[in-house]
């Protein structure tokens, strides 16, 4: 608990963004306020009614401190760079899994070059972008500087140029205007780079048919060989122009923000539209520290891309659905862009496919980042190692077993196992387990499951092991479990560990739960729960284990209430099989139909065996 609450009278009224220290004087949080004083006394009033989370962050703060700012825009500025600066543990935190590349135009030089760059963004320079990957931005340049030729040289290469007084090659290739020798003024150089940056933002007829004009002129000259270049010029632009994609009107520019996400983290990205083409998208993660509403998954995407990631503010964001704090988001965009802005939630039609489309990309960069931590052997290290350390395990465990259980209102009760070996899903050890356990008792279906797989392992352990794992059926349990995770709370690792000890197994497997809400991982060996960090490589490794066991119990449970649904009485008629069935009901039409016959016309349905025919009149009989 905080050590001392702030005077209210010291608190000022006006907005600022406050910051949350433990003992050691680390900032755990740090939060805006439209008013300081009210936001922070909320804090102290009703502590019993906050939010579990912010409770665990008044537990392990010791001081509170706070900066008074002009407006809420600034306070909104100041919580961002905090964060970015300090990355508190009880804070949302953007993760930039790669630097996009952007093409800039160096117009902060005296003789501006157009470059690709990655990292922080010159303010003075234009950036258009970002892109998604170095090869697309890098052709795009190599085709556009065919048709405005301005210099891509470094200031080193340009400043060595100009001593001696020659161009290089670029130059008599036609792919430089030769700034370096005075070849050009800088009034027309100005020129050729307000041209080439008017293209990239989307802006390309009027440049078309420029040069459309001046090959027709050329070739009624008689000057084939400029009407030829001209010409080149004009298909590497036509080329470069053909690469951003059409999705609206022409005169259309504005950016859609989708994501995807899950208990962990949001994936968002941002598609941005000039003159009616995606000229660029841009990806971001966040970290999340809670789980928190959809508004405010938008409200921090929008200051992560708009921060650090995209230069350019257009006047109209489309987005999933409002921030949070929509009153202080749009002004502090419009601050950005030096005009109007406005975020709107698309209904339907080209937009909303847009949306789509943004939220799809997103989904594919989270299942990107899955597969990525899931074969690199550093990331699989790094997260066995920590659930070693972080649990208090006898060693890394190599193999872990995670089980979970599926019903609906206790009927069809399932129960799955899958496995992960050396930090990888190892889907050839999946089991599926029907239970027969009472209804609605989760405890009694948990144990019947694992004392059904443990039993395998004492019989391993207590014959002879050779022999024993030459039969196939038995090879599939080769290998122990080093670790075993119940999905659950305290209740499910207490019969997990009930189960383990009566089999006497509780000197070779280890025991945990992971509760889904807050992902905390209960241990036999502790009252409390314990919480990974969540930028954690073991917390990642865990929560795949229960969610992939999850996933997998849910499709079993969903494959027999199918085949419960389709099962009717002519399952219960001995010797009617499933080619018989189908045989009657081509011939007879429907199962009413069926239901509905009389004795006689049974009879004539010899393409059934008499004794069947039998049965089948003695159960219709039945039902009537």
């Amino acid at each position: 608990m905080i050590a001392e609450k702030p005077a209210t009278s010291l608190i000022p009224e006006g907005p600022g963004s406050y910051i949350f220290k433990d003992r050691e004087s680390r900032v755990i949080y740090v939060g805006k306020a439209k008013s300081l004083r009210s936001r922070l006394s909320s804090y102290f009033n009703n502590e019993a009614q906050l939010p579990a989370k912010t409770q665990a962050m008044l537990a392990a703060s010791s001081s509170v401190e706070w900066i008074q700012v002009a407006s809420e825009v600034e306070a909104l500025i100041l919580e961002y760079n905090l964060i970015k600066e300090h990355r508190p543990r009880y804070n949302v935190r953007l993760r930039d899994d790669k630097s996009y590349p952007y093409l800039g135009i160096t117009t902060s030089e005296d003789w501006p070059r157009a470059i690709v760059t990655r990292g922080s963004l010159r303010p003075k320079d234009k950036y258009f972008g970002p892109y998604p990957q170095t090869g697309a931005i890098r052709e795009t340049l190599d085709l556009l500087t065919k048709t405005f030729r301005l210099r891509s040289c470094s200031n080193a290469k340009f400043v060595r140029q100009q001593r001696i007084g020659k161009p290089c090659l670029l130059y008599h290739i036609d792919r430089c205007l030769g700034p370096c020798i005075g070849a050009v003024d800088h009034d027309s150089y100005n020129e050729t780079v307000e041209g080439m940056s008017r293209v990239l933002k989307g802006d390309s007829d009027w440049i078309v048919k420029r040069l459309e004009m001046d090959m027709t002129s050329a070739a009624k000259n008689l000057e084939f060989e400029t009407a030829a270049r001209i010409r080149d010029r004009l298909n590497s632009l036509r080329t470069a122009v053909e690469k951003q994609e059409i999705v609206s009107s022409r005169s259309d520019n504005f950016d859609v923000l989708g994501y995807f996400e899950d208990e962990l983290e949001s994936f968002g990205q941002l598609i941005l539209v000039r003159k009616g083409k995606v000229v660029g998208r841009a990806s971001t993660a966040l970290d999340k520290a809670e789980s928190i509403e959809k508004p405010f998954v938008v409200e921090k995407l929008l200051e992560a891309f708009y921060e650090d990631l995209v230069s350019e503010v257009p006047a109209i964001v489309f987005v999933p659905e409002l921030p949070g704090d929509f009153e202080l988001v749009v002004p502090w965009l419009a601050n950005k862009r030096n005009s109007k802005v406005e975020l709107k939630v698309p209904k339907r039609g080209q937009k909303l496919a847009l949306l789509k489309m943004a939220e799809t990309n997103a989904k594919w960069e989270f299942e990107r980042s899955r597969v990525k931590r899931a074969t690199d052997h550093n990331a699989r290290s790094e997260a066995l190692v920590g659930l070693k350390d972080a649990l208090g395990l006898k060693e890394a465990p190599l193999r872990i077993e995670c089980y979970d259980m599926s019903h609906l209102q206790g009927t069809n009760y399932v129960g799955s196992m899958v496995v992960m070996e050396d930090g990888l899903l190892k889907r050839s050890d999946y089991r599926r387990f029907k239970v027969s356990s009472p209804k609605n008792d989760d405890y009694a279906a948990m144990e019947e499951v694992l004392r059904r797989r443990l039993l395998k392992e004492n019989e391993k352990h207590d014959g002879d092991e050779a022999v024993m794992l030459d039969n196939p059926r038995q090879r599939r349990f080769a290998y122990s479990p080093n670790l075993i995770v119940v999905d659950g709370g305290k209740g499910q690792l207490n019969v997990a560990v009930r189960v383990v000890k009566e089999l006497g197994l509780d000197d070779r497997i280890e025991l945990a739960s992971l509760a889904k809400e807050f992902e905390e991982i209960f241990i036999p060996t502790k009252e409390d729960p314990i919480r990974l960090p969540r930028s954690s490589q073991a917390l990642y490794l865990v929560k795949l284990l229960r969610d992939e066991a999850h996933r997998f119990a849910i499709t079993f449970h969903k494959s027999l209430r199918a085949k419960a649904m389709k099962k009717s009485f002519l399952d219960d008629v001995p010797g009617l099989g499933e080619k018989r069935k189908t045989l009657l009901l081509s011939k007879v039409g429907s199962l009413s139909k069926v239901i509905s016959a009389s004795d006689e016309e049974i009879e004539s349905w010899v393409f059934l065996p008499r004794d069947v025919r039998n049965r089948l009149k003695s159960e219709i009989t039945t039902r009537r």
